[in-house]
């Protein structure tokens, strides 16, 4: 991933997942083994052969199988510490006073190809990093070669070089049912292979706080500090889920309260088939602005219930204008799915893949419609906004931070000595308005600048800090 989204994404996720990965500063001498050799914790607790002249049912023979394809993944990062904290102007004056130091992450992975050495973890567990190494069951410790990550799903593909690798089969996550068994599998807090058991609480869910893109399995299955990146599998012994958050307001000290979530499998083997064709996920939208269905709204278009997401404006040479949405029109469910607000529908577009076509039920002047649409991917390039930003490459901030309530557009690169270099753009901006009209997205951004005024002045966020540059 480009150095200027890691950096903002790193704002977010340290938030959202600080909790899920066991962290660890030491100074750079210190030597790797010094750190304490980890617990042996037994998966299951001994347990009788029969009850009643009945024998127990056991997990052991499927985990036998499984739990060699789970990995433990250990990640470095080369971080300085200056005693003056952040202060930019202390650590300019006294730089010999910060120290190099390394910070460490232990998280958990998913061997899911063994031909190809492919582990499936976190983006969140290998964020950063600058050396990555995963140890297997039987003692191995490789290292990593990252292939790619998405941080909107959570999503990281890393390769390892190995022989007698063993991997997961994968199951259709989509079938899972409430109710349905499952195990969750990882390396929580460093203290080796731990298996946990539980039942799926939900499906579908996409109402957790601070998280990008969301479809996640709920479990009850205590998923702990790291075992993110670990697998969740079915009484069969395939792959459901990757393990990505527990959820508790009181954070991991309360302990386990029983609202694990994981990463549906279906999702997460999207997700590698791009990064290994790629190196990165590419997403389409419809290119369309929203507004939540609010009671007013609702009875001025004849609907039934305040919900749904209202189209506000329609962009163009978009997916929606191809095909045929307008404004005014109610999308209210999307492949089936309910869409109960302007959230939840680009929830959904974000899990879709580039060139996705999606059946739409639309309202329109109080009739129902049916529309398909082809997913397009919203231009990038400077150039095809204004002349005066190009040089420059744009992105969609980050979902996790849409729903800490930020909006506008990342700038992700900028050309050395291009039009957007002279006019003060750096990578990692994020634009957060206009002269030219308010935006929320890329789609938007473009719109705005079509008749963009001269000057053209940006309100950027830079550092934590706002200003703003005129373009010339």
């Amino acid at each position: 991933m480009k150095t200027a989204t890691k950096t903002l994404i790193a704002l977010s996720l340290a938030a959202a997942f600080g909790g899920f990965v066991a962290t660890a500063l030491r100074e750079l001498p210190t030597p790797a083994g010094a750190m304490p050799p980890a617990l042996a914790v037994p998966t299951s607790a001994a347990l009788p052969a029969s009850a009643g002249g009945q024998p127990l049912p056991s997990l052991a023979p499927m985990l036998q199988r499984v739990m060699p394809a789970v990995v433990s993944v250990h990640s470095q990062q080369r971080v300085r510490v200056s005693p003056f904290g952040n202060d930019p102007f202390f650590r300019r004056m006294f730089p010999e006073l910060s120290q190099e130091r390394i910070a460490e992450s232990l998280g958990s992975g998913v061997i899911v190809d063994a031909a190809q050495g492919l582990v499936l973890t976190n983006h969140h567990v290998i964020q950063d990093a600058d050396d990555v190494s995963v140890t297997l069951a039987d003692g191995r410790t490789l290292k990593a070669e990252f292939i790619g990550s998405d941080a909107d799903t959570d999503v990281a593909l890393m390769r390892i070089p190995a022989q007698n690798l063993t991997a997961i089969p994968m199951a259709d996550s989509s079938s899972l049912q409430v109710g349905d068994f499952v195990v969750a599998i990882g390396n929580p807090f460093g203290v080796g292979q731990t298996v946990t058991s539980g039942i799926v609480s939900a499906v579908g869910r996409s109402n957790v706080p601070g998280v990008g893109f969301q479809n996640f399995i709920q479990t009850d299955a205590s998923i702990n500090p790291g075992n993110s990146g670990g697998a969740l599998v079915d009484l069969n012994g395939r792959l459901v889920g990757i393990n990505t958050a527990s959820f508790n307001p009181r954070g991991s000290a309360a302990g386990n309260i029983g609202l694990g979530f994981a990463i549906p499998s279906n999702l997460a083997l999207g997700i590698q088939r791009q990064l290994l064709a790629d190196g990165t996920v590419r997403r389409g939208t419809l290119g369309v602005d929203l507004q939540n269905v609010d009671a007013r709204i609702a009875a001025g278009l004849g609907l039934d219930e305040p919900r749904g997401a209202v189209i506000t404006r329609v962009q163009a040479g978009s997916a929606a204008e191809a095909a045929g949405l307008r404004t005014g029109d109610v999308i209210l469910a999307a492949n089936g799915q309910r869409i109960d607000n302007a959230d939840a529908l680009r929830n959904f577009q974000g899990l879709q893949p580039l060139g996705a076509r999606i059946d739409l039920d639309v309202r329109r002047d109080g009739r129902p419609l049916q529309v398909t649409a082809t997913l397009r991917e919203a231009p990038r390039s400077g150039t095809a906004f204004d002349a005066r930003l190009g040089g420059a490459t744009f992105a969609e901030l980050p979902e996790s931070l849409r729903r800490q309530g930020m909006s506008g557009v990342l700038v992700e690169q900028v050309q050395r000595g291009s039009r957007a270099a002279s006019n003060g753009l750096r990578p990692g901006d994020v634009i957060l308005a206009t002269n030219a009209g308010r935006f929320s997205d890329l789609g938007g951004f473009r719109t705005a600048l079509q008749d963009a005024p001269e000057p053209l002045v940006l309100r950027v966020l830079r550092g934590g800090r706002q200003g703003d540059l005129m373009m010339r």
